[in-house]
């Protein structure tokens, strides 16, 4: 049974973009009665451990497959059955499930959508569905935990089509799959950082609210201090950063289109940014000189006077191609979209390192990403930004540049 089904995902996973565009999903019904077995003919899984496949996008789910095929997924189950799909089976089995409602069938959908998620958190800690929300929409910046939305969508229904939609999905199967990004025996960078900084409770909260999101439709999420509060390293910082002014900008609004933004940006990134320039860990022959002669407190209160600033962006044309990279990137290309970092308005994600580009200068933007593909930069996490800049063409930079820069 559970070959079975393991063999209809991967043959949905394993179709590019635009093969599963082509599926002819009344092939792809027949095709899928091998799956009816764990994840049902109507799509809906017929166990909480089975992901539900009805309604999700075909372009994940032959992304999915194509990873069960290829090892890069593992799963003892899914691999065999991926293995022995040809690409228009999973090309039409993707387009079958794709084309399913999202609710399935009447004497599956009360398990799908209704059932607590008591099993996959202690026994003694009651889930608490509001809780999952504020979670799954405003992340925790303190913990490093992004929000799930930018990516996964207003109450799981992606509008990315190579991020799965989680609207309907078993809230156990979700459970089961942030402990596995958590315990990193599913590798994804994002992913693994975001789970890592999950507790059982966490986990727990965000698949109750999965459980039934209606439910707490009308509960407003925490909120979460908007803008950077004026405290005594602001005021310190402002007469430090006289200094800086010349190719910053007196607020950070750099008027040189070589230099950076620095208004707005994450203060711990840019502390981080002026300690690896004074250690020469990022190499720039302006700025380490300007670095070396600053304290530790110099540098937090510098970052803090900066942080406080707000970014003036002008109204720029932006570019197509790239807002498809920034949200998207390119499956066949390897190309990771930058969103699953930066965040869905370019604001990126402060405790966890990842700046702000929104709004940057274009020209320098551009250049950064160069110095990352060619490896005059590398002062990036895990080598992250090297890898996805490694990918990128000229042509691609160019146009990633001109949407970052105008993004408000």
């Amino acid at each position: 049974m559970k070959r079975i089904l393991t063999s209809l995902i991967l043959s949905l996973l394993s179709i590019n973009i635009a093969v599963a565009a082509s599926g002819d999903a009344g092939a792809g019904k027949t095709k899928a009665a091998t799956c009816a077995a764990c994840h049902g003919a109507n799509g809906i899984g017929a166990s909480d451990t089975f992901p539900n496949l009805a309604g999700q996008h075909a372009d994940y789910i032959v992304k999915q497959l194509k990873a069960f095929k290829s090892g890069d997924r593992k799963d003892p189950l899914m691999a065999p059955m991926a293995a022995a799909l040809s690409e228009q089976g999973m090309v039409d089995i993707a387009a079958y499930f794709s084309n399913l409602p999202h609710d399935g069938a009447s004497q599956d959908s009360g398990s799908a959508g209704t059932g607590t998620s008591t099993s996959s958190a202690p026994i003694a800690y009651e889930p608490n569905p509001a809780a999952g929300k504020s979670l799954y929409e405003l992340g925790d910046a303190s913990r490093n935990i992004g929000a799930c939305i930018g990516c996964h969508g207003s109450e799981g229904n992606s509008e990315v089509l190579i991020y799965p939609n989680l609207t309907n999905q078993h809230p156990e199967y979700i459970a089961k799959q942030l402990h596995n990004f958590k315990n990193k025996t599913r590798d994804n960078y994002a992913m693994n950082q975001f789970a890592g900084g999950m507790t059982e409770d966490d986990i727990a909260d965000m698949a109750a609210y999965f459980a039934d999101p209606a439910a707490v439709a009308d509960v407003v999420s925490r909120k979460v201090t908007a803008s950077a509060p004026i405290t005594a390293e602001v005021i310190a910082g402002k007469a430090k950063a006289a200094t800086c002014a010349a190719c910053h900008g007196a607020d950070g609004n750099s008027p040189v289109a070589i230099y950076p933004k620095l208004a707005g940006q994450s203060a711990d990134y840019i502390v981080k940014q002026l300690q690896e320039f004074k250690a020469g860990t990022r190499k720039d022959p302006v700025m380490a000189p300007m670095a070396a002669a600053l304290s530790e407190q110099d540098m937090v209160e510098i970052a803090s006077y900066f942080a406080a600033q707000k970014v003036a962006v002008a109204d720029l044309p932006g570019s197509d191609i790239g807002k498809k990279l920034y949200f998207g990137g390119n499956v066949k290309r390897k190309i990771t979209a930058c969103v699953a970092c930066h965040g869905v308005s370019g604001k990126g994600m402060n405790k966890a390192g990842f700046p702000t580009i929104a709004g940057q200068n274009e020209a320098y933007l551009k250049a950064q990403l160069m110095k990352f593909k060619e490896g005059d930069r590398n002062n990036d996490y895990n080598t992250m930004m090297q890898s996805v800049a490694s990918k990128l063409s000229a042509n691609d930079m160019e146009e990633l540049a001109k949407f970052m820069a105008s993004m408000k």
